[in-house]
């Protein structure tokens, strides 16, 4: 119910009573400064209207950080440990020391917008951390915390260089030329284990964090056979093993020439080992000496300083992922196989992959299309 009292400047005000949904405690919600009473009971009973409702905001001074703290108590147990590693860290980064201490009614669009800005200005990724700030405010708003949410219509500006018509993109993939010659240097210029690592990286399509990963367990030299279902991921420098998503777990097959090379090296890795004093078996395909699974930026680290000693065409560790994608299709794989060799959860990955393969596939395309025309 609610009560009205006239002020000394001739305003009324309202003042309703009412049990917090949520600490069952007793609260008061007034407003002052209507022309007339009529006005404020008006302005009153559409209050107490939205209190019935449950639209009032539960908590007005809850801030950002605590409803953050509430959404990631769920929103963790939903990812990943590697994911949930890399998005707390986006939040310590640039989210929270923006909005944390902000109690989330004052925060406005205007000044989620200037944040955004901010970040774009810092870093290419600013439309992650959009995305993840979002999370929140759409979580606040769920709460009815808050009664809009002032990211929603938030633009993440685009820098100069993404206007420029002249610029041509990077191409992270090497052409069947430059994988050969590539494994000729390597299997002649680097040690066994790191010729085997990208051999299996280019002609298997695995990811860094699976073939890291990869257990002699898992490989099945009777049908020629690797089996991924877990992947590497390093906290506080310790290896921890994930399971891969339902779509990632998959069975690639090994063409004759790689199941020879693997059954070759579980010979020489274990002479290499007793060489080193080390005579227990080892659980990895590529191991460190004490056994352990090699540390997740050493593939990156070998590749980069490779490629800069022999002055070839730069790409990344994921470039080569890429490079046996484009190599399928201009073997003439289809989109649906090579999706499912790479484990895409999304098809559209395998597409973004198809509209950049190599120009030795897009002159067959045009001869194909002129025979059919010229017929």
């Amino acid at each position: 119910m609610a009560s009205f009292r006239k002020h000394e400047n001739g305003t009324w005000e309202y003042r309703i009573r009412y049990k917090d949904q949520i600490t069952q405690k007793y609260k008061e919600k007034s407003k002052r400064g209507f022309k007339t009473k009529k006005e404020a009971a008006l302005a009153a009973t559409k209050m107490e209207q939205e209190i019935s409702d449950g639209k009032l905001p539960l908590n007005d001074n809850i801030t950002f950080s605590q409803a953050y703290k509430e959404w990631w108590a769920a929103h963790s147990k939903t990812i990943k440990q590697s994911s949930r590693y890399t998005t707390a860290f986006k939040f310590k980064k640039h989210i929270l020391p923006a909005f944390g201490q902000m109690r989330l009614k004052d925060v406005t669009p205007a000044y989620c917008q200037k944040v955004i800005n901010d970040i774009a200005g810092q870093i290419e990724s600013a439309n992650e951390y959009k995305i993840y700030a979002n999370q929140v405010f759409k979580y606040a708003f769920r709460m009815n915390y808050i009664s809009k949410n002032p990211m929603e219509h938030v633009i993440v500006p685009k820098k100069e260089k993404d206007f420029l018509a002249d610029q041509e993109p990077k191409r992270n993939f090497w052409k069947k030329d430059e994988v050969k010659i590539f494994l000729n240097l390597s299997k002649e210029h680097m040690e066994l284990q790191d010729y085997i690592m990208f051999y299996l990286l280019i002609y298997t399509g695995m990811r860094k964090g699976e073939l890291l990963a990869l257990e002699w367990k898992n490989v099945n030299f009777d049908d020629n056979t690797i089996n991924i279902h877990q992947t590497l991921f390093f906290k506080d420098k310790k290896e921890l093993f994930q399971k891969v998503k339902t779509y990632e777990s998959r069975t690639i097959y090994m063409d004759k020439k790689t199941t020879r090379l693997l059954q070759k090296w579980t010979v020489q890795q274990r002479e290499l080992l007793l060489e080193k004093g080390i005579n227990k078996e080892p659980q990895f395909v590529l191991t460190r000496n004490d056994l352990r699974p090699l540390r997740l930026a050493y593939p990156n680290e070998k590749l980069k300083s490779f490629i800069k000693k022999h002055g070839m065409h730069p790409i990344t560790i994921h470039g080569l992922r890429h490079t046996h994608a484009s190599l399928l299709f201009e073997a003439g794989a289809s989109i649906k196989e090579v999706q499912a060799r790479l484990g895409h959860q999304d098809i559209k990955t395998t597409m973004n992959i198809y509209t950049h393969v190599t120009e030795n596939t897009m002159e067959k395309t045009a001869d194909i299309f002129y025979r059919f025309m010229d017929s």
